[in-house]
């Protein structure tokens, strides 16, 4: 069979790519190595930690805030194996709708771990053990990534897990050590600290989610601090160990001292590494680095032309949202559409509660570049939507430029901020200044109002509510 397009990889990136691509009149196909489309995101990822996040923030809610809604409740327990299940539905129901968009789109899906054998040709050795060759004028590398770790930390999937694992635990853990605390980790150690584990979050940096606003990374600490988890900043893992009942982690301190910490289950979140095993990209005249990444122009092309890499194997942050785009960018390109992806105005969320969500610059990237700038931030507690909800962590944080008043940036940490943040991105999209935000009417009482209200201070303390 011959292609116009072929994506290997059927994650956000690879499915997304792949209907517009039919959309726009190609003949596409696209390869799948797993037996459900959807890559980590949909499979083991981004939708069933969401499931499991809702769940385990009803059961939280129904033990430590619903009497005081009026709401009495005796007996309450945790079902672990239904969350486990309710989880798979949701899993099990998406992954087949985008096996109907696939079908919808007549775009021919192929099961199996696909190779180069040349720069148009792809091999693809199916799960049933038969193979297949085909052909493709375009060929789309969207093949994802996989869990990080180090020799310090070998993963055995039974003690010692990564997200896959920890995602369909069959009990609630006595003791979850926690090496890492970015949004994985951050996610995850919240699931289960809400259904009673004892959590401890080991983290090299100094901070909660260390590649966010220093101000949103600390005002999560507090929260999920509620929660009775526990925080070893600065500190690094030199050794772990599956004791057959329990884990022992060794961890070296900011003082130089060694620490122990024994739990029943590790998690290691340190990360994710671009996934390009088994393409054999040397036959179609590419390489990776040393971290498996492949190197892409501003119009995603390889160095070979009709060869596009997209998402987490190539530069840039690892999100679905961002994989989607540049499928879009590629299947609009190949027709010769001239699209546009602003890198800068990629949101970034991590879906704890409070949720954390922001887009553009960081404080501490506009004082590295020395860019002028003010700032706003408004308090959810001063919020009567906030106060309403009994959701009064966090704050909306807005950085405007100095002079312009141009924003550079919003973080927001606080009920819904993943919602919120996508008016910051359509004004940002638009180079509004934080007066126009301003002067824009909010429905009241909604937790969006806390953005309206930052803008307010950024423009000169002129907050209302505070």
């Amino acid at each position: 069979m011959e292609y116009d397009v072929i994506f290997i990889g059927a994650g956000p990136g690879g499915y997304t790519g792949a209907i517009r691509a039919a959309q726009l009149g190609l003949k596409t196909a696209i390869i799948e190595k797993y037996p459900t489309l959807g890559g980590t995101c949909l499979n083991v990822g981004c939708i069933p930690s969401k499931a499991l996040l809702d769940s385990s923030e009803h059961f939280y809610n129904a033990a430590h805030t619903f009497a005081e809604h009026g709401i009495r409740l005796d007996s309450l327990q945790v079902d672990l194996p239904q969350m486990i299940k309710r989880k798979q539905d949701v899993v099990d129901q998406t992954t087949k709708g985008i096996a109907f968009l696939m079908k919808k789109n007549k775009i021919d899906t192929y099961y199996g771990l696909g190779s180069f054998v040349d720069a148009h040709t792809v091999k693809i050795a199916k799960n049933d053990g038969g193979e297949e060759t085909i052909k493709g004028k375009n060929i789309v590398i969207a093949t994802g990534s996989k869990p990080m770790s180090f020799p310090s930390m070998p993963i055995d999937k039974k003690r010692v897990i990564t997200s896959t694992e920890a995602l369909k635990l069959e009990q609630v853990p006595k003791h979850l050590i926690i090496i890492g605390a970015g949004v994985i980790g951050a996610e995850l150690g919240s699931v289960y600290a809400r259904l009673g584990a004892n959590v401890s979050f080991v983290e090299f940096a100094d901070s909660m989610i260390p590649t966010m606003d220093k101000t949103m990374g600390k005002e999560l600490q507090k929260a999920i601090k509620k929660l009775g988890a526990d925080f070893y900043f600065n500190h690094k893992v030199t050794k772990v160990e599956n004791k057959g009942e329990e884990v022992e982690v060794s961890i070296d301190t900011p003082d130089n001292k060694q620490i122990t910490l024994t739990g029943d289950y590790c998690l290691v979140s340190v990360g994710r590494r671009p996934y390009t095993d088994g393409l054999n990209l040397e036959a179609a005249g590419l390489k990776a680095d040393a971290r498996g990444k492949v190197e892409v122009d501003s119009y995603l092309r390889t160095s070979v032309p009709h060869i596009y890499a997209l998402g987490d194997v190539i530069r840039g942050a690892m999100l679905a949202h961002k994989a989607e785009e540049e499928g879009t960018f590629i299947a609009e390109t190949i027709v010769g559409q001239k699209p546009h992806i602003h890198y800068r105005l990629i949101p970034n969320v991590v879906y704890t509660w409070p949720e954390v969500a922001a887009v553009g610059y960081t404080e501490e990237e506009l004082k590295q570049e020395g860019i002028p700038y003010k700032t706003g931030s408004f308090p959810f507690k001063a919020l009567g939507r906030a106060r309403a909800s009994m959701d009064i962590d966090g704050l909306a944080k807005v950085l405007a430029h100095k002079d312009s008043d141009e924003i550079l940036g919003v973080h927001i940490i606080g009920p819904r901020a993943a919602d919120i943040i996508a008016e910051a991105v359509v004004a940002m999209e638009f180079r509004a200044s934080a007066e126009d935000i301003t002067r824009m009417s909010h429905a009241h009482p909604t937790y969006t109002e806390a953005f309206k209200e930052a803008c307010l201070a950024a423009t000169g303390n002129r907050a209302i509510n505070m």
